[in-house]
């Protein structure tokens, strides 16, 4: 996975987690286990690290006893409750961008693979890890056009090392924010991404929660098309630590997944006049999603067919050169489950799907 993941040291490990989650869940799909290894087991405990790395109050069913409450006042220096969500990789900063990105693929996993989760006893605690993060995105979003997308000084913080309990609490520690005069349209479409994926995972079970999920989500996709820019210029704190390359692939990836989300016809106009779809790419990480719109995108038209109107749309996009990989997958039935495999496609082969 190291070699498929543009990683920066450590930090990305609990992105790398989620990561972890989607391909054990898919190697015991196929069936494809070594003898000897048991990916359940290890599914089990990749779950549990994600308790390990709790920010906040935690719970009386908190499995993991040797990490206790911390960081109780985060928010108090913006007179905002921000508390809870997850720590990043070993230190005790809350960085937004990444941990969204964690959220959307934590959420991908739940929806794509609930029949695994169920038959490892891991649904509920998917769902349960899946909370922990989106709750804290909710807090994090108390305008339509604010998002505190950091907590904890990152420089200051890693000249310290210390357990999150231990940390000084008598100062609260600084938090970051964006909004309309400080933008950072991939943060924002980030978290949009992350609130709208996470709405299908509790579209059944909690029908009210989906429900301001979506809610959140539409408010941040909007804020970020609206106010574009990158992060890291607004909170320049992250620097060196999570910048970000661009904000065109995390509004695709936002856009992509309100669509699936909602079915609003704003969502595909939005995807199919996009005057960037990615082309090729060589990775697909916390800083480029272009991949997974890709995937997205493709699973709405060659599953579900598409539009007249989008076709044409699509037609506009080949002719400019523009689309490329947009298409570049294939079903593979392994069992009752599809996996989706990229190849691919030649513009002859994509004008015939089109026909």
């Amino acid at each position: 996975m190291y070699c498929v993941l543009r990683t920066r040291s450590s930090q990305c490990f609990l992105t790398i987690k989620s990561m972890c989650v989607v391909l054990l869940l898919l190697s015991i799909t196929s069936g494809k286990v070594c003898a000897g290894l048991n990916y359940g087991e290890a599914l089990t405990k990749s779950l549990l690290y994600f308790e390990a790395q709790r920010s906040g109050k935690l719970p009386s069913d908190q499995i993991v006893q040797w990490r206790g409450d911390s960081a109780p006042g985060d928010g108090s220096d913006a007179h905002i409750d921000l508390t809870g969500g997850y720590y990043d990789a070993g230190d005790n900063v809350k960085f937004g961008f990444p941990l969204a990105f964690t959220t959307t693929m934590l959420a991908w996993g739940s929806v794509e693979m609930e029949s695994q989760l169920h038959a490892h006893n891991e649904y509920q605690n998917v769902l349960v890890a899946l909370k922990w993060a989106t709750d804290y995105l909710i807090k994090a979003h108390p305008e339509p056009n604010v998002l505190y997308g950091q907590v904890g000084n990152g420089t200051l913080d890693h000249e310290c090392w210390m357990r999150p309990e231990d940390m000084d609490t008598s100062h609260p520690r600084p938090s970051y924010r964006i909004d309309a005069q400080h933008p950072g349209a991939d943060l924002a479409a980030e978290t949009a991404a992350a609130m709208a994926a996470a709405s299908l995972a509790f579209a059944r079970s909690d029908a009210a929660y989906a429900k301001t999920l979506i809610s959140h989500a539409k408010d941040l996709f909007e804020f970020g098309k609206n106010h574009p820019g990158l992060y890291h210029e607004s909170i320049t704190n992250v620097d060196g630590f999570y910048t970000s390359t661009g904000h065109e692939d995390e509004l695709l990836w936002a856009a992509a997944w309100l669509h699936r989300a909602t079915g609003d016809q704003m969502y595909l106009d939005y995807l199919t006049q996009a005057s960037d779809s990615g082309s090729v790419r060589s990775s697909f990480s916390w800083d480029d999603k272009f991949v997974g719109a890709q995937v997205l995108v493709a699973k709405v038209s060659l599953t579900y067919g598409i539009h007249e109107q989008c076709k044409r749309q699509f037609q506009k996009l080949l002719n400019k050169n523009r689309l490329l990989h947009c298409l570049r997958v294939s079903l593979i039935r392994i069992g009752p489950r599809l996996v989706w495999i990229f190849f691919k496609i030649r513009k002859k082969k994509l004008l015939k799907i089109l026909e």
